[in-house]
């Protein structure tokens, strides 16, 4: 009995920890982690966003050919450069609640992670006029409450196949070399434009490594396609 009981113990700690920290994990709620598998796509995604320097130069790589990325906005930054969140809606490409603060919401409450989603929200709303369709939490980080809060403010929740760990500035030529090696159809692919730490932080390594991911992903017959709404 008592070892039966401590199994389960166990068991549930597992599947609380594999919902809080695996950025995929059904455990607090259907999380989206790839396209359609049939689909010759992949889907570029920046977060911690917008950064002065680098999401124009980011805009400026997509724009040449027409791609579309989403763009997992934090709300304290649209606020202070609310013309770059304009520029990202403007051009076509899909804006993401990434929150207010960049705080690890695996530790909050309900009030305090609907505070930050609704802040979030709320600052890209004023800086674009739309309203976040989907929502990523910092680090993938989740709590039991996140996703159901989220979906609650019409935003479905939002995981990554690849991450590129661009974050590290591990230089241009590395960022693009995991990027097309780890693309696969259907990947749902992470990357940085901003800092969620540092509104001026530098992310400049991605911003030029994006030419030659874009050219590398044609080259492998892979076109860039929007999140699925369902």
């Amino acid at each position: 009995m008592i070892a039966t009981a401590l199994g389960l113990a166990v068991a549930a700690a597992g599947a609380a920890a594999h919902g809080a920290f695996h950025r995929n994990s059904a455990v607090f709620g259907r999380v989206l982690s790839a396209l359609p598998s049939h689909s010759p796509a992949v889907a570029l995604t920046f977060d911690d966003g917008p950064n002065p320097e680098a999401t124009p130069r980011v805009l400026d790589a997509l724009a040449r050919d027409g791609d579309v990325a989403t763009f997992f906005v934090l709300g304290r930054h649209a606020e202070r450069w609310p013309a770059l969140v304009r520029r990202i809606a403007s051009e076509g490409h899909e804006i993401g609640n990434h929150g207010w603060h960049h705080r690890k919401l695996h530790a909050s409450g309900p009030r305090a992670v609907r505070r930050d989603l609704t802040m979030g929200a709320d600052a890209i709303n004023g800086a674009a006029g739309v309203r976040p369709r989907f929502f990523r939490a910092p680090h993938g980080f989740r709590s039991p409450w996140v996703s159901s809060i989220a979906a609650s403010m019409g935003q479905r929740t939002v995981g990554w196949t690849l991450g590129v760990r661009d974050t590290d500035r591990p230089g241009v030529l590395e960022i693009e070399r995991r990027t097309l090696h780890g693309a696969r159809p259907g990947a749902i692919i992470l990357l940085h434009d901003g800092d969620g730490y540092d509104p001026d932080g530098d992310r400049m390594q991605t911003a030029d490594a994006l030419p030659g991911i874009l050219a590398g992903l044609r080259e492998r017959g892979l076109s860039l396609a929007p999140l699925p709404l369902e």
